[in-house]
């Protein structure tokens, strides 16, 4: 009689980003200090903090684009810039990656065809653009020239190209600067759409506080170092402050007062 192989929960799966002592250096200058951190699968993380502490480096790294990178860092269980990764992630940067003199549906058929080549790909492009097209809520602007859109619609042209073969991990590099409370409030909306129909995991920098609490986990920087990397909650708990803006600060407080200890007893 054969034994039966026990049966038990399937083993949890490695976050989507994991990184031990990664830092990035540029020139004499140390931009991210022996970061640890961790990106949940299928979460809506937040990475937040003023500009100039090292978010776009971060997500530079993680999409693999960065060099002088040391430490370890994992994404999607593979070490960052692996090629079998590249259709696996949507990235956006902070300006538009569009082609004015394109359409938006040929905008996005033509990184569709990057994305995947041959023939025997068309029929499933042409959906795919269809689909990316409607995320974004952009039909109706579909045959127009990206040149004539506005600035905010060219953003969610760029968001479009990202979410091209449904990417597990999202990275949005400040996709909300400039955009009016309805638009972003819409692209909110849709990020948390992807979360929790589709299990996308999004990694989303900003410097703007109140949008930390539309996040399910934040990762606090400044000055190249991590503050906290907790869910919203537990910060303001943590801080007990009533906001994560509050909390920011308290952390941002509490990290000088120690650099200035350690500087007193040198």
């Amino acid at each position: 009689m054969m034994n039966k192989t026990p049966s038990g929960p399937p083993p949890p799966r490695p976050p989507a980003v994991r990184a031990e002592r990664l830092t990035v250096e540029r020139g004499p200058r140390t931009v991210l200090h022996g970061l640890d951190l961790t990106v949940p699968r299928g979460q809506i993380t937040g990475l937040l903090g003023p500009s100039g502490c090292g978010k776009s480096t971060l997500i530079r790294t993680i999409v693999g684009t960065q060099a002088k990178v040391t430490g370890t860092l994992d994404v999607l269980g593979r070490p960052a810039g692996h090629p079998t990764n590249r259709t696996r992630i949507g990235y956006v940067t902070q300006a538009p990656s569009v082609y004015d003199d394109l359409t938006v549906r040929q905008n996005l058929a033509y990184f569709a065809a990057v994305l995947t080549p041959g023939r025997a790909a068309t029929a499933h492009r042409r959906s795919d653009v269809t689909r990316a097209i409607e995320d974004v809520a952009l039909t109706s602007h579909a045959d127009t020239l990206a040149g004539a859109l506005s600035g905010g619609q060219r953003s969610r042209v760029s968001l479009a190209v990202a979410l091209l073969g449904t990417p597990e991990l999202l990275v949005l590099d400040e996709p909300t600067v400039g955009l009016d409370p309805v638009l972003r409030r819409d692209l909110w909306d849709l990020f948390h759409s992807l979360s929790a129909t589709r299990g996308t995991t999004l990694l989303i920098s900003s410097h703007v506080m109140d949008e930390a609490e539309r996040c399910h986990r934040l990762l606090l920087m400044r000055e190249g170092e991590i503050l906290a990397d907790d869910t919203p909650a537990a910060l303001r708990t943590r801080t007990a402050t009533d906001t994560v803006e509050e909390a920011f600060l308290h952390l941002v407080d509490r990290a000088t007062a120690a650099g200035r200890t350690k500087e007193s007893t040198r």
